[in-house]
């Protein structure tokens, strides 16, 4: 694949002297020297900024189509994305909601984010990219939007110092396409990403690597520049997101220890790490004065900690992780052990497979060039009477065709597997009407993961859902969880109100999706049997309804205005002969008349006994679905869900989906 391709770092003509448009030497020296900067030399400028920003990172001519290779797959990846959802995968409410809040308070950190159950859940994220969210909504972008394309953004801007870290680690420019391609086209590195929480995750992603190449430039070369880069890299990392900062702490150690190991590299290594704790010491110390330092450790004790990989690793090995082992192995017989113990370390180090993926990149892309550089791999190409360059061409090429296809596929199915989406037409019609019909301070538990965007598009609490309460103590986000997931499974009205009670007061609405829906990212539907449930109960009655959803209010809870005076004759079920509010449906037609509602509760009491048949018969799926270590997040090979009147094996596994730390 790399055979006969030139040194990155060397070249026809050094990259600072011999590209005439890119340094713009004499417009430079103008510049400096105080002379009036018109339109022209404004331009000579950039480019002047561009060319000493290439040379430093010995960027020249030849890496243009290289890395115009390695920006395509992620260029495809998100095109797909976006023309196969119309609502951005996963879960951005609780970033939407800390971001208004910012800007609500003047551009200063919010204490608290009310909202995320009755307590609200403290703000001590690492605030970056809210800062940069709540601007790009003080546009007037709807939310929504935002959350839909923002990541797109860094998902192609990542393929840069991917591009560049594979280059210098293989020494080969096809090596660092090839990196970033498999990054782009990869369902488990891309699906966090690319969805609704990449606006932060994304750019941490950016800034993690970029800070992982400029160490390892550090490492290896005598320039100055990359420590600054470096530090301000890994700073920007601390703000962004805290997994993410372990990320580039262990890759920059590995580095270290498998390519410096001298004091002048501990030197450097130490001032890259001091110098990002300088750039994010002013949220650092707000932080630990406002919350306390233990607000760190609750958050740190969720989501399997550090070295909570290792289990999961052991219960399933994927066809990619196999691949990256073996070619792992392969280069530690060839004595180059960075990308080799980067993989193992963060196989060990992290629960969530994304991390021990995007390595494995790395680690396949150097195999092959290796390969490709042995003599008889080149002979069999130089046979073929192709070069090795147009090979890797082709093979890139490919590699974007067949990956972008399957992405397609994934992305395109009912039980969409990589970017499930929270939100649908009627789940958003739900939320408008609970905005304007209810009562501001009015609280709702609502059952799948639509609960996750609740609080930032309807401006109402609710009861029930883990989203930030890991900030606040460990304990309370895994009873948090247990709470949202029974709840969201149940099939009686009772199993609700146990579910909400092991954590909160009873809500004043309950939310019920019908048909399909996801429970933290993983498929699940409703046959109507708990409707049923709800409507043959005393202590609820329906509120609202739409083709995909239902909401039931709290018989005793107190009306809204909105509803008062508007009432009709008393409801023949009722024992306290109380009387039944108008009910309006997205068109503000009656959604139902007394007589369809006797008609619905005859039926309903039939129902709940079809129901314990109907339980019996999905016990297995449920089982399949909930009966994993709520603190994993890849399902059981094992685990099947149904499909029509079957049963279909997924071994592929999906990571937990809605949470917000990860």
């Amino acid at each position: 694949m790399t055979a006969g391709d030139e040194n990155p770092t060397t070249g026809d003509e050094n990259p600072t002297t011999g590209d005439e448009t890119m340094t713009g030497q004499d417009e430079t020296t103008r510049d400096r020297d105080g002379s009036r900067v018109h339109g022209g030399s404004v331009r000579a400028f950039a480019r002047t900024v561009l060319g000493r920003l290439t040379a430093a990172v010995e960027v020249d001519r030849r890496d243009r189509r290289w890395l115009a290779l390695a920006l395509l797959p992620s260029v495809v990846a998100v095109a797909v994305y976006l023309a196969t959802n119309p609502y951005p995968a996963f879960g951005a409410g609780l970033y939407v909601q800390i971001a208004r809040e910012i800007a609500t308070n003047g551009y200063a950190p919010p204490v608290d984010v009310p909202g995320y159950t009755t307590e609200g859940v403290p703000f001590a994220y690492p605030p970056l990219q809210f800062y940069v969210l709540a601007a790009a909504l003080e546009t007037g972008v709807d939310p929504v939007t935002v959350a839909r394309v923002l990541p797109g953004i860094a998902v192609v801007l990542v393929s840069v110092p991917a591009y560049l870290l594979g280059r210098d680690l293989a020494g080969s420019r096809p090596a660092g396409a090839a990196v970033a391609t498999v990054l782009a086209v990869r369902p488990q590195v891309l699906q966090w990403h690319v969805s609704a929480g990449g606006v932060v995750r994304a750019f941490a992603f950016l800034y993690a690597i970029t800070a992982v190449y400029f160490a390892y430039r550090a490492f290896t070369t005598e320039v100055r520049w990359p420590v600054g880069a470096g530090a301000l890299a890994f700073g920007l990392t601390v703000l962004a997101h805290p997994t993410y900062t372990v990320f580039a702490v262990l890759s920059i150690l590995v580095c270290y220890a498998t390519e410096s190991r001298t004091r002048a590299g501990f030197g450097r290594g130490l001032a890259i790490g001091l110098g990002g704790a300088v750039v994010a010491s002013p949220w650092l110390a707000w932080a630990v004065w406002t919350h306390g330092p233990g607000v760190f450790a609750a958050a740190a004790g969720t989501h399997g900690g550090i070295g909570g990989g290792l289990s999961g690793f052991l219960a399933t090995v994927s066809w990619f992780d196999a691949v990256s082992l073996s070619a792992g192995a392969y280069l530690v017989v060839r004595r180059r052990f960075f990308v080799p113990i980067w993989l193992v370390v963060a196989e060990a180090g992290f629960q969530q497979p994304r991390f021990v993926q995007a390595v494995g990149a790395f680690v396949i892309a150097s195999a092959l060039v290796d390969v490709a550089a042995v003599t008889p791999v080149r002979r069999v190409i130089a046979g073929t009477g192709t070069s090795a360059r147009t090979v890797a061409v082709v093979g890139l090429l490919l590699t974007t065709a067949v990956g972008g296809s399957y992405l397609a596929h994934e992305m395109t199915l009912d039980s969409d597997p990589t970017t499930p989406e929270f939100l649908d037409d009627e789940s958003v019609a739900t939320m408008e009407w609970a905005s304007e019909e209810t009562d501001g301070d009015a609280t709702f538990v609502v059952l799948g993961d639509a609960a996750e965007w609740f609080p930032a598009l309807a401006d109402r609490t609710i009861v029930v859902g883990p989203w930030g309460v890991e900030w606040r103590d460990a304990d309370a986000f895994y009873a948090q969880i247990e709470a949202f997931e029974t709840s969201s499974r149940c099939q009686t009205a009772a199993c609700v109100e146990a579910a909400i009670a092991s954590v909160g007061d009873r809500p004043d609405y309950v939310v019920v999706p019908k048909g399909q829906y996801t429970v933290r990212g993983r498929p699940a539907v409703q046959f109507g049997v708990l409707e049923r449930s709800f409507e043959a109960s005393t202590e609820w009655e329906r509120a609202y309804e739409n083709e995909g959803v239902v909401v039931y209010r709290a018989v005793g809870s107190e009306e809204p205005e909105q509803w008062r005076g508007e009432r009709e004759e008393p409801r023949e079920d009722a024992d306290d002969g109380g009387s039944w509010p108008v009910a309006r449906d997205g068109a503000g037609e009656d959604a139902e008349h007394a007589d369809e509602r006797e008609s619905m509760v005859n039926e309903s009491r039939r129902g709940v006994d079809e129901a314990d048949e109907r339980r019996v018969e999905d016990e297995r799926g449920r089982e399949c679905a909930r009966g994993e270590d709520a603190r994993s997040n890849r399902r059981p090979v094992a685990c099947e869900f149904r499909d029509g009147d079957g049963w279909t094996s997924d071994e592929d596994g999906v990571e937990d989906g809605g949470e917000q730390l990860r």
